[in-house]
């Protein structure tokens, strides 16, 4: 493959062009009327997820480097070319087996590196995280588990209310480990006090699926929610959204696209069971039911579990929001761009000397040709 043409779509607008690859480097990026007509392809850069437990029966948490590889292959498939691999709450011993396995992959340029959801959050605020495995920050342990990633730790979620939380951060520091704050009980102090600590220690900052496993928000008591807001609303944070329609709700995504600006970016949480039918799944330690595309923890005599994750891809975010009628623009930014630059990869767009990373859409934004490292790993065209 050499040339694709399309209309190209960047953060800040979209234009017919040319583009060349070679060596898995994009070459040239020319703008040229004729590159384009309607019902061709629209041209954005590869989706970036920073928050993904797999997919198509396949789960990071626990699963064997085959299981790893087929879920970050489905994912690749649908056009996200870069991508987190999360781990849930676990023994130290746990971790530090799998980590390796993960850590593979991203040696073999499969994942970006690996997010550590947990153990050091609040059991109050535990969601689908397994409450027997929860304990106070440590951070020796977080250096440990790193350490046996080889470097391939990006991102790790813990409560800003843990203990050691500063410690913690200066782990983070040392390793160039994202600070991603969540489940968490904290008050608006807390978790601000936090954010302007891990900024006085040039630690990047976000919060693991606003809203979800948090307070909600309230006018007399703000909490996190707030807090990580109006962090995101000052460039000292980002905000991560499951902008699935299950975990947030449109107007809630429309808000926070609209009050933070860049300070936000879709994520897909997405567990076992995307890609796959509705049945009975697995999150770490714990049994989900997917139920109408829904993953819930397993409950008796009918009762309704809590959210354990998503089953969409960032392809099924993209589609869901251009249908509603957000610009091509904004949603390059909350599922590729910026998330790319929380990561160190620049603005992550279809750029000359940039990775040929980049994702051909239909009219109705569903995933016709991927491109990843120069690769056509998907041609549906």
């Amino acid at each position: 493959m050499n040339e694709l043409t399309g209309q190209l779509v960047t953060p800040v607008g979209a234009a017919p062009a040319r583009i060349t690859v070679d060596g898995g480097i994009i070459t040239s990026v020319t703008e040229d009327p004729t590159a384009w007509e309607p019902g061709g392809l629209t041209l954005v850069p590869g989706f970036v997820d920073l928050h993904n437990h797999g997919g198509h029966r396949g789960s990071f948490p626990d699963g064997t480097a085959d299981d790893c590889r087929r879920a970050a292959r489905f994912h690749r498939r649908h056009g996200t070319t870069t991508m987190l691999a999360s781990l849930v709450s676990a023994t130290e011993q746990a971790m530090t087996a799998q980590v390796p396995v993960l850590a593979d992959l991203a040696d073999e340029g499969l994942l970006a590196g690996i997010h550590l959801e947990g153990p050091f959050i609040n059991s109050g605020r535990c969601g689908a995280q397994d409450p027997a495995a929860i304990i106070p920050g440590d951070p020796d342990m977080l250096d440990r588990v790193a350490t046996a990633a080889r470097g391939h730790v990006r991102a790790v979620t813990f409560a800003p209310e843990t203990a050691h939380a500063h410690e913690l951060l200066d782990v983070c520091a040392a390793h160039t480990i994202i600070a991603s704050l969540g489940h968490t009980d904290a008050t608006y102090e807390q978790t601000l006090e936090l954010v302007d600590a891990a900024v006085d220690r040039n630690v990047t900052v976000t919060a693991t699926h606003l809203f979800n496993a948090m307070p909600p928000l309230h006018h007399r008591a703000p909490g996190a929610a707030a807090a990580m807001i109006t962090a995101a609303a000052t460039s000292h944070a980002h905000v991560e959204l499951i902008a699935d329609g299950v975990h947030l709700a449109d107007g809630t995504v429309d808000m926070l696209r609209h009050s933070v600006a860049d300070g936000a970016f879709f994520v897909t949480d997405a567990m076992q069971a995307a890609g796959m039918p509705d049945g009975d799944y697995t999150l770490g330690t714990l049994d989900v039911t997917v139920a109408d595309g829904v993953a819930r923890l397993s409950a008796p005599d009918g009762a309704v579990g809590a959210i354990a994750g998503g089953t969409t891809t960032l392809a099924d975010q993209f589609a869901r929001h251009l249908r509603r009628g957000v610009g091509l623009s904004d949603l390059v930014r909350a599922t590729s761009t910026t998330a790319a630059g929380l990561l160190g990869l620049g603005d992550g767009g279809i750029v000359e000397g940039g990775r040929a990373d980049l994702v051909g859409l239909d009219d109705n934004g569903q995933v016709m040709l991927v491109v990843a490292g120069g690769e056509i790993i998907t041609d549906n065209r």
